[in-house]
This record gives C-alpha cells, structure tokens and sequence, in this order.
C-alpha cells in the first residue's frame, strides 16, 4: 500500500463532497482517501496500491482547487 499525502486547497466540508463521487471512483477497493480540513495545509491522504500522486493532483486541479504533494 502507497500513502500519498497532498497539501490542497479544499477548505469546506462541501467542497469534499462535491469531490467525494470521483475520488471513490478513482481509489480502487482496497484503499480509501480522507482529507483533514483542520490541518492549516487542507491535507488530502490517500492510500492505494496502484494510483500515482499526478492523477490524483490532475483530478483536484481538474475540479478547481490546488493540490500539491508533500514529500
């Protein structure tokens, strides 16, 4: 299992739903994807085994938010 960690700029509880239908699609069953909106970088963490972090970037950028992986 791969972690990627992402700093974004998704701010609401709304805007995670707005993304939530994609995400799902994107992370495969055996991982799962969570943002923590109350950290002061709006982390993204997903785990999986077989995504790369740009599709995952492209996918928020695609929908209008910034996102960029912290290493």
């Amino acid at each position: 299992m791969t972690v990627h960690v992402f700093k974004t700029s998704v701010k609401r509880m709304g805007e995670v739903q707005k993304l939530r239908p994609s995400l799902n699609r994107l992370v495969e069953k055996n991982g799962c994807w969570n943002f923590d909106l109350e950290d002061c970088d709006n982390i993204l963490r997903v785990e999986s085994q077989s995504l790369d972090a740009p599709i995952i970037s492209s996918l928020l950028q695609n929908n209008g938010f910034d996102c960029e992986e912290l290493h």
